[in-house]
């Protein structure tokens, strides 16, 4: 091919690089010395070379992530033989994983605030308009972020530059109609009303095809609570959410109630699974509602709930200290609390699995960012519809995050083993959890404490402090176990584990104790939710049983494969 200007042929291989799935930037070129015009010049991909060594790495706290591979892919033109720019040399083989093209336009070389851009937004500002509403306008105009040439950092940084110069009878049907259309566009889309004595609508619970599959990959812990109460008639909103493997909330599930009652949350609990195929969390993390918890009794019965001393003793002599410091001894709600300890102090609940989540947080901060969206001037439609561009703000992110987890590996600053081998697996927030467990364990201190068969317990003791905890090793199995039980809670090993492996030699996290749902490949491939359970059901029990299941399956792949045009197509074919 042949180009004009060395401009064109940017341009060109730009769009090249947007619709394959990759950023570009420019490589060396060179210059005539006479007449200073451009003789060659190499486009690449971002992904091209090494990062250089940075002399500030003994002060950066928080490294950039690496993003540069040694990819060779690239474009070089020429005018030494011709009068127009020819392309002499193209390498069109990449070495690391592409972006779907939904998500290209994350690239920095993709994005770009033009005069235009500037202009619309200044107006907006002049009459009012916040920044998130007139890029969401903007987005709506151009058919969505994706075709909008930059995204939210961008106007952000231009902003920063630029300062440096009730539900009433009339709702239901309403109500209806929307909950109805919402599952015309999506057919996973769920939702149940409970009706009173009028046949009112009393209580409302919904869950699309994204919040459903995301709980077949995350719904082993959940968070749920009722504490924020902020539409028009003052109804509790009730929100089931969760964690994903980059430690973003997200939501498997909502509800705006009428009442608080046992038979309410009955109901919630029971349609929530029915959502789900029947699939339950391990885990369940909620306030001290009694009628909340008296329903979870009856709905789920296997669930844990659960709240920070590792050792039983510790605790009881930490509550006695604290009760004689304050004179609450004779406190009787404090007394009702410790008659209920189990439920909430994390002495008793260590083994239990809570994705590294110990109170209610997760629904307290997904509380607080609801404020920012609904109002109590908003009706139930106006609700669902704010709720819903809460939703979107927060699936955009994610996959923001997913995009910068897929195009990049974590910096290691240090040279360790084991830390590398994290970074290849771990997604970058949880990786830097683990990095922190790694750095208190190089300060810790250990000795033999005893020996049995092939097992070794260690007395490890952190840096500064002297209670122990006690590490055994097996090495018939590879396996070990802290007393601390940092990896049945949070599900990665604590320092004191890290300490005796880095001892060991052991330069790669053992299998068992890296848990799939922290890890890159957290969502790729499907989960089953359920199984036949009798051989002997009926007929007509079954053909439903397997509709049901064979339907949510389905759910999952629609929601993946609809992200790319190549798996749609595959998908499509496939059927």
């Amino acid at each position: 091919m042949e180009f004009d200007t060395e401009v064109a042929a940017g341009n060109f291989y730009q769009k090249y690089a947007k619709t394959s799935g990759f950023g570009t930037r420019l490589s060396k070129g060179h210059k005539d010395k006479n007449s200073d015009m451009m003789l060659d010049r190499v486009f690449c991909c971002s992904h091209e070379g090494k990062r250089p060594k940075d002399k500030r790495n003994m002060v950066v706290k928080c490294p950039r992530a690496e993003t540069r591979c040694d990819c060779g892919a690239r474009m070089k033109i020429s005018c030494r033989q011709a009068e127009k720019y020819r392309v002499v040399q193209f390498v069109a083989q990449h070495n690391h994983e592409l972006s779907t093209p939904s998500k290209t336009h994350l690239f920095r070389s993709h994005r770009h605030m033009t005069m235009a851009h500037e202009a619309e937004i200044d107006m907006a500002r002049s009459c009012g308009i916040a920044p998130k509403q007139s890029i969401e306008l903007m987005s709506k105009q151009v058919g969505g972020r994706e075709n909008l040439g930059f995204i939210r950092d961008d106007l952000k940084n231009y902003l920063r530059s630029k300062r440096s110069i009730p539900m009433m009878q009339g709702d239901t049907g309403g109500v209806l109609e929307y909950l109805q259309r919402m599952q015309l566009e999506d057919p996973n889309f769920y939702y149940a009303i409970q009706v009173d004595e009028d046949d009112l609508i009393t209580n409302i619970f919904w869950a699309d095809a994204k919040m459903r599959t995301d709980f077949t990959h995350f719904g082993d812990v959940v968070c749920f609570d009722t504490t924020y109460r902020k539409h028009k008639d003052g109804r509790p909103i009730a929100l089931f959410v969760g964690v994903n493997h980059h430690k973003q909330t997200i939501v498997f599930g909502g509800a705006l109630l009428y009442d608080e009652t046992i038979g309410t949350f009955e109901w919630l609990f029971d349609t929530f699974a029915k959502a789900m195929m029947g699939k339950i969390p391990r885990t369940i993390l909620t306030d001290q509602d009694g009628r909340m918890a008296t329903a979870l009794a009856s709905q789920w019965p296997t669930n844990h709930c659960i709240y920070d001393y590792e050792n039983e003793n510790d605790f009881l002599e930490g509550w006695s200290e604290m009760l004689k410091m304050y004179c609450l001894e004779d406190n009787k709600w404090l007394k009702k609390m410790f008659d209920i300890k189990e439920k909430w102090a994390l002495v008793y609940g260590r083994e239990t699995f809570c994705a590294d989540m110990t109170t209610t947080q997760r629904s307290e901060s997904m509380n607080s960012v609801i404020k920012k969206y609904v109002s109590y001037k908003h009706d139930l439609l106006e609700f669902f519809e704010h709720f819903q561009r809460l939703l979107d703000d927060r699936r955009y992110d994610e996959s923001v995050t997913d995009f910068r987890g897929n195009q990049s590996t974590p910096a290691v600053t240090f040279p360790c083993k084991i830390l590398q081998h994290a970074a290849s697996v771990y997604t970058h927030e949880v990786y830097e959890r683990f990095k922190d467990e790694l750095c208190k364990g190089i300060d810790c201190k250990w000795e033999v404490d005893g020996e049995l068969g092939k097992q070794v317990i260690y007395r490890v003791t952190p840096y500064g402090k002297t209670s122990h905890h006690l590490v055994t090793y097996d090495s018939s199995k590879n396996s070990i176990s802290c007393s601390c039980k940092k990896f049945e809670f949070a599900g990665f090993l604590c320092s004191h584990a890290l300490k005796i492996l880095m001892t060991l030699n052991i330069v790669t996290i053992p299998d068992a104790y890296i848990l799939k749902r922290w890890t890159k490949a957290a969502k790729i491939g499907n989960v089953c939710v359920s199984s036949e359970s009798s051989q002997e059901m009926e007929s007509k029990a079954k053909l439903s049983f397997r509709y049901k299941e064979l339907s949510y399956l389905y759910m999952q792949l629609m929601t993946k494969t609809s992200e790319c045009d190549e798996a749609y197509k595959i998908a499509k074919d496939g059927f």
